[in-house]
């Protein structure tokens, strides 16, 4: 039996009451329907929030209710339990929906916070875990640099304390020069701009050819002189040709033979 101050009707409603108040975490879960993006804006949004699949839905909920009745959404205030309303919207890509238990037409209590951007659903965090994730990694990097720290504190009872960062530095000068050597000069967004600024700068100032002069100077300067040579030449060919008296006397005398004597 319950104590008179606890009925079995006030024990329902604080059971009930402490399941909404007290969701599932969700925080690294994201939902989304590829057949309703492009369809979404807002008059359709909590139909698309409460498809079967959404993990964020409870089909407890009274737009459940309403839902089957064919009933609008204004028809929420006259009810109590849990409901989720469209808060924020900033179309096409925003939608902020709120789940909420109510107690009265005036009187609601927040639960829970879910924004839609892009198509897909996410579960926005609460203050709570905001500053508990804070903390966690606060208290992450303090330790890793206490620990650091200690690593480089040493100790002799002749000497005391004191800092040694000298195998530290030996070991990480070869990986820096690595890294350098593996650095590009330039990356391809770098090396792709230089080319379209040079190209519009070759647009505007096109390059001006001119026309080479002494080369061809030289060449018409040394093409009478072969020509001299070979008028030379073909005189000389005449000459040759015309005088054969003058080619007979530059012709040596004939040999002598001895005579015998018998």
């Amino acid at each position: 039996m319950f104590p008179s101050a606890i009925t079995p009707v006030f024990f329902s409603r604080l059971m009930t009451h402490n399941r909404y108040t007290c969701p599932e975490n969700h925080l690294h879960v994201s939902w989304y329907d590829s057949a309703w993006i492009p369809l979404l804006n807002q008059s359709n949004v909590l139909d698309y929030f409460s498809e079967r699949s959404n993990p964020f839905y409870d089909r407890t909920c009274n737009n459940e209710i309403i839902k089957m009745q064919r009933l609008g959404v204004e028809h929420l205030s006259n009810m109590t339990g849990l409901e989720y309303i469209l808060l924020h919207v900033q179309e096409p890509i925003l939608y902020v929906i709120r789940k909420q238990f109510r107690q009265s037409p005036t009187q609601v209590s927040p639960l829970a916070m879910y924004y839609i951007i892009g198509g897909i659903v996410y579960q926005a965090p609460d203050l709570g875990s905001v500053v508990n994730s804070r903390l966690l990694n606060t208290v992450h990097n303090l330790q890793s640099a206490f620990e650091e720290a200690q690593s480089f504190s040493k100790y002799n009872p002749s000497k005391g304390y004191w800092w040694e960062f000298k195998d530290k530095e030996e070991k990480d000068k070869p990986e820096g020069k690595e890294k350098r050597k593996r650095e590009e000069p330039s990356s391809l967004f770098q090396r792709q701009r230089v080319d379209l600024l040079l190209g519009e700068l070759g647009k505007k100032y096109p390059p001006q050819f001119v026309a080479p002069s002494h080369p061809e100077n030289k060449e018409e300067a040394a093409k009478p002189e072969v020509k001299q040579e070979v008028k030379q030449e073909k005189a000389e060919d005449k000459n040759s040709s015309s005088s054969p008296a003058a080619n007979a006397a530059m012709k040596p005398p004939p040999e002598k033979k001895a005579k015998m004597m018998r």
